[in-house]
């Protein structure tokens, strides 16, 4: 997946597409970025919890380079705002509007 490391200028129109209404797309993308932050964050403290100890000192915490590394690359990932956005222009997430499906059940 190539996701852009850094901001880009957007036409909101092409966000509005999907949807029909820009303000439901970036609710749509909001959500979808909170569950992809939720997934990285859940992934990154079971990796580090390989490196949890009972007694810390200084000196084990400076020598870790491997935890160090692992760090390294989730600070290098893209942004979950991003990688949602992303998804979303490619038509990758899945999204229903209760209130439009019940005026069709009347």
């Amino acid at each position: 997946m190539s996701v852009e490391n850094t901001t880009v200028t957007r036409d909101l129109r092409d966000l509005e597409n999907p949807t029909g209404n820009v303000y439901e797309s970036i609710a749509v993308i909001g959500k979808r970025a909170n569950q992809i932050a939720l997934n990285v964050k859940e992934e990154l403290n079971s990796k580090l919890q390989e490196f949890a100890t009972s007694s810390d000192n200084l000196e084990e915490i400076f020598e870790n380079r491997e935890q160090i590394e692992i760090s390294r690359h989730y600070e290098r990932m893209p942004k979950p705002t991003l990688v949602a956005i992303h998804e979303f222009q490619e038509g990758k997430v899945y999204f229903r509007n209760p209130s439009e499906e019940a005026g069709e059940d009347k």
